[in-house]
């Protein structure tokens, strides 16, 4: 007989996520998501579609019509404009700077693209210069871009990338997966195609939801595509699979159907994260989409002036800094790890490790989301302090503290 007993009702432990995300969503997403279920045709349902598409609107700073949710966690974004947009044979361009350039990679190949990759050692990201000069030798069809990495903790200057690319013809995207509502980032002004997010950093909810929004340009694109496959369907003149897009389930033409006033059945939205991306995009331009991004920077700056001040060093030109994601460098005193897990053990407070070439060489420390608040910052610095201590790393008690404080006094808070 099953013995049901073996599975309690689940009660996960209490948790402050420090890390690279993601982190502790807001009650207030968390509270949106346990609202009743509607069907999907219903007034109500496809009234908050179209307020959730308003709303991202003012988040990714764009007039684009195409801003909507892919159901699925940030790489759902990912996939679906890649697979929507890149044709088998089209050429692409990847600056990698980090882990998730070599994502990018990845599923431009399993979209059929010629992936053209250029690399920065990591701890590094690229000058305008040097990505132009690649796209003069590339020629590609698309640039493909990450915002911020994670993995090195860096941000790669776009501003004037999309100037770039109108020059050479070229289709701009990026992965703001790690950076949006945190840092600044312009789809219209900076000139982006296509922008692809996800809740679970700075957003300040769950993971689940992927924002995306896509300009005139890049719904051309793509709407040329989905005219060729449905000519498919109707046994039309068709001589090649170039314009066939390999997914029913990320095929961004149906799921604009699906968003716009057509309504064309789809897939079922996953009702509860609309309601919890809603709330997420709310919650930012109830306080100011300025004023969040000052919070992100005001308490990564804390962040990293405690860091210093108990005598550890960042990682990454300062210059080009995440303001969310602090990569701090681990001293040859302790191990990474014992760190780590003395935190979550004994604070239940979790930071991140890392991977590829800075394996065992850093730790990432997030301050985003929900969790950009001054008690986040204080508890774990002190945190870490004390675990440092124990573990044999003398610091100045206390210095990590003041310095985040002095931080917070010039800044009145």
């Amino acid at each position: 007989m099953f013995d049901i007993q073996r599975y309690p009702q689940i009660n996960p432990p209490q948790r402050l996520l420090m890390g690279p995300g993601p982190i502790n969503a807001d009650p207030r997403a968390l509270r949106a998501m346990a609202s009743p279920l509607i069907g999907q045709y219903d007034p109500a349902m496809t009234g908050y579609m179209n307020e959730v598409m308003a709303l991202w609107r003012e988040i990714f700073r764009t007039q684009n019509r195409w801003t909507m949710l892919v159901d699925g966690t940030s790489r759902a974004g990912i996939e679906a404009i890649l697979l929507s947009a890149i044709r088998p044979g089209d050429r692409v361009l990847v600056p990698v700077f980090g882990r998730f350039g070599h994502l990018l990679c990845e599923i431009a190949r399993r979209c059929r693209a010629e992936v053209r990759s250029i690399d920065v050692p990591w701890g590094e990201v690229f000058s305008p210069q040097q990505i132009e000069d690649a796209i003069k030798r590339v020629r590609p069809r698309l640039l493909l871009t990450v915002h911020g990495d994670t993995s090195t903790t860096l941000l790669q200057p776009l501003d004037e990338l999309g100037d770039i690319c109108r020059r050479y013809g070229v289709l701009f995207y990026t992965d703001a997966t790690a950076s949006l509502g945190g840092n600044e980032l312009d789809t219209d002004g900076w000139g982006l195609d296509a922008v692809s997010a996800g809740l679970q950093k700075c957003l300040g909810g769950p993971s689940g939801s992927s924002p995306v929004t896509l300009s005139p340009r890049m719904e051309e694109v793509i709407r040329r595509r989905r005219r060729v496959e449905q000519g498919i369907r109707n046994d039309s003149h068709y001589d090649g699979d170039d314009e066939i897009i390999y997914s029913n389930y990320f095929d961004l033409g149906m799921i604009m159907d699906y968003w716009g006033p057509e309504r064309l059945n789809h897939h079922t939205e996953a009702t509860s994260m609309l309601f919890a991306a809603r709330e997420c995009a709310r919650i930012i331009l109830e306080e100011g989409l300025d004023n969040t991004l000052a919070r992100h920077a005001l308490h990564g700056r804390a962040l990293a002036a405690g860091i210093q001040g108990m005598g550890l060093d960042t990682f990454g030109s300062p210059a080009h800094r995440m303001s969310n994601v602090l990569g701090v460098v681990i001293p040859a005193q302790v191990h990474g790890e014992a760190v780590r897990q003395r935190l979550l053990e004994d604070f239940h407070i979790e930071i991140g490790t890392s991977f590829g070439p800075l394996q065992g060489k850093i730790w990432r420390i997030g301050t985003m989301g929900y969790n950009a608040r001054k008690d986040c910052v204080l508890q774990t610095l002190a945190a870490l302090e004390a675990v440092l201590n124990r573990l044999g790393l003398k610091t100045v008690q206390g210095a990590a503290m003041q310095a985040a404080w002095d931080i917070y006094d010039s800044a009145g808070r």
